[in-house]
């Protein structure tokens, strides 16, 4: 099980980018657009002035059960010691064919 501070570091981080993403996405919308270089430029400084954690990029995928990070499965939300160990006592249906 993965620690609780990284778990609730990793939720901040989501409400973060929830908040800043119409922020984010005028500025680069207003970069695109822009006519001038200086005016860019501008554009580029308020854009590095958002705090690093609301960019989606830093989000990284959690199992919803453990917590781990690594050897995780986006088709199940689950890490590999999950979806084994489901597998075993057959919680996993198949699919029809």
């Amino acid at each position: 099980m993965a620690k609780k501070n990284m778990i609730e570091r990793e939720k901040k981080r989501q409400r973060l980018v929830i908040k800043y993403s119409k922020k984010r996405t005028d500025i680069k919308n207003a970069i695109r657009t822009a006519s001038s270089f200086q005016e860019k430029l501008d554009l580029y400084g308020k854009f590095q002035l958002l705090p690093r954690n609301c960019f989606p990029s830093r989000l990284r995928n959690r199992c919803w059960m453990t917590g781990r990070s690594r050897g995780y499965y986006r088709y199940f939300g689950v890490s590999r010691h999950v979806l084994r160990e489901m597998a075993h006592s057959c919680q996993i249906g198949r699919a029809h064919v």
